[in-house]
Order: C-alpha cells, then sequence, then structure tokens
C-alpha cells in the first residue's frame, strides 16, 4: 500500500476506481508483494492484477504456470499473462479494463460498497476462484485500513 499508493490515487483521479480497492485487489494477486509474475529470466512483469494476455493483447507477455478452477477445482495450468513496464502501467491497463469492459458494468456502478464491487467482479467472471469475492472483500479493507493510517 506504501510503495503503490501514490500511483494508485493518480489513477483513480483518472478513473472513479478507488484507490484501496485497487491496493487491495493487487495485494491479493500478488500475495502482498510476495508472488508477483515474473518472467522466465526473473525479471518483473509489474503484472498487479493477474491479468491474462488474450488475443487482443499486443504486449509483452510472461508465460506462468497458474491456478484455475475448472468445475469448482484447482487445476495447474500454463497461462500468458500480459507484461508492463511499471507498476502505474499495470494499474492503468487494470482501470481501461473494468472501465472499457461491458463485463465489469455492475462492478463499477458499485464502487461505493467493498462487497458489492467484489462480488461483481466475481460474478463477470474476473477469477475463477469460488472463494473469490469474499478474499477480495478481505483484501480491499486490509488496504483501506493501511492507507488510513497512512494519512
Amino acid at each position: 500500500v506504501q510503495r503503490l499508493g501514490h500511483s494508485a490515487e493518480r489513477v483513480a483521479r483518472d478513473s472513479g476506481i478507488p484507490a484501496g480497492f485497487m491496493l487491495g485487489q493487487a495485494g491479493h494477486e500478488t500475495g502482498w508483494g510476495q508472488s508477483e509474475i515474473k518472467h522466465a529470466d526473473g525479471s518483473n512483469t509489474f503484472n498487479l492484477f493477474g491479468l491474462k494476455a488474450g488475443q487482443g493483447w499486443a504486449g509483452k507477455v510472461a508465460e506462468v504456470r497458474t491456478t484455475e478452477y475448472v468445475d469448482g477445482r484447482p487445476r495447474k495450468v500454463l497461462a500468458k499473462f500480459r507484461a508492463y513496464d511499471s507498476y502505474e502501467e499495470s494499474l492503468r491497463d487494470y482501470a481501461r479494463l473494468i472501465n472499457g469492459s461491458p463485463r465489469y458494468a455492475k462492478a463499477r456502478a458499485q464502487t461505493g460498497s467493498v462487497v458489492a464491487y467484489a462480488t461483481e467482479l466475481q460474478k463477470a467472471g474476473y477469477a475463477t476462484d469460488p472463494g473469490y469475492a469474499r478474499k477480495l472483500s478481505g483484501a480491499i479493507h486490509s488496504a483501506l485500513r493501511a492507507q488510513r493510517t497512512q494519512t
């Protein structure tokens, strides 16, 4: 939260997505910085949100083993993830995804509530983990508490 706070605040001003929501989700997705996605050579991808590199992605990628839930069961799969040159670039790409995709419209409309936002992200298929909304809500609440102690 301390390391990414200023970048998240800048992106929040531009996107309307609360900085604490982005920080909490980044914390959850990276194990609070302990499990960041790396390139094969060990260098950082700066991917804070576990965003995959789908067909429309023209940027850099990293191929990594990850856990996906298929029919409620965890499976290890090889997936391509987006790679960035900075954390702020990752935050901005996340905001573009959430704000630009009709799939996440209900989540965008719920930025006044941590639980509702996380629930709508899960319903929209942001992650395959059946417990994602509960886990994400907890992470966002942790980030918001950390933000309050810094001000």
